[in-house]
């Protein structure tokens, strides 16, 4: 119910393009947002999904996020996390049209998991250098076998829960983008924010998944907003999306999508 009178104040609140005055925002969610990716595109992403949702086989789920509200046990049969936990198709899609049009070198992702979402940022722009956090070592094999199962190359997976996995990784250069969908609870999620805001440049973007997932991620939305460095944000009810462009005037919009 506390989801329902989210969604409902975000159509109340939202616009479409014919809404929006910040002429990069207008762009992107035209250009972007509006934009028919290539068939061949969503083809290859509803493939990797198809194969998962034919997989039976079951896999023990060790979770260190906000846990899930849909299965009950640990034990989970694959095609049934892909279908309930892995991102819908209308997401993915639109993922992948992120990726096309920023055209990202390096992507950090949180929340690997059956590497869906990975594949929608990979398939967007196959020439960026991904690298993946997961928690569960076990969902992260299943990822590597479909990334390698669909030739997707210049992905690096690293297991372990993400604070311990963090630490070990030394990045050369700034991210240009890194999409969080691996703790769904305030905290981690603002630790997470803060820790890499050290990676950040101009034109780099953050995509938060769920923001209205629950009282605490609104609560966790509501604090990035107001963060000093970030100067444009989108709510498109699913994601929160985030630019620290620093010749924008900060503003903050809510977007149907």
């Amino acid at each position: 119910m506390r989801k329902i009178i989210s969604y409902i104040k975000f159509l109340l609140n939202s616009t479409n393009q014919h809404g929006i005055h910040s002429p990069f925002v207008f762009e992107l969610t035209t250009e972007c947002f509006y934009k028919k990716n290539k068939s061949t595109k969503n083809n290859v992403f509803k493939s990797y999904k198809k194969s998962l949702l034919s997989n039976k086989n079951k896999i023990e789920i060790t979770d260190f996020g906000a846990g899930s509200r849909v299965f009950k046990s640990t034990l989970r049969p694959i095609h049934k996390i892909a279908k309930y936990a892995g991102i819908q198709n209308k997401n993915a899609l639109l993922l992948i049209k992120i990726a096309g049009y920023f055209k990202p070198k390096s992507i950090l992702e949180f929340g690997t998991s059956l590497g869906l979402g990975t594949a929608a940022l990979h398939i967007g722009n196959p020439n960026a250098k991904i690298t993946t956090l997961e928690g569960c070592k076990n969902t992260a094999e299943i990822a590597k076998m479909q990334f390698k199962k669909f030739s997707f190359k210049n992905i690096d997976i690293h297991t372990g829960e993400f604070t311990k996995t963090l630490s070990t990784l030394k990045f050369k250069e700034p991210i240009d983008l890194i999409y969080f969908d691996g703790n769904h609870q305030k905290k981690p999620t603002l630790e997470y924010f803060h820790y890499c805001l050290e990676f950040i440049h101009n034109e780099s973007l953050f995509i938060f998944d769920d923001i209205h997932w629950s009282k605490e991620m609104e609560s966790a939305w509501e604090e990035i907003k107001q963060h000093p460095k970030v100067k444009v944000t989108i709510d498109t009810f699913q994601w929160g999306i985030v630019f620290f462009r620093k010749e924008q005037e900060k503003e903050h919009f809510t977007i149907r999508v």
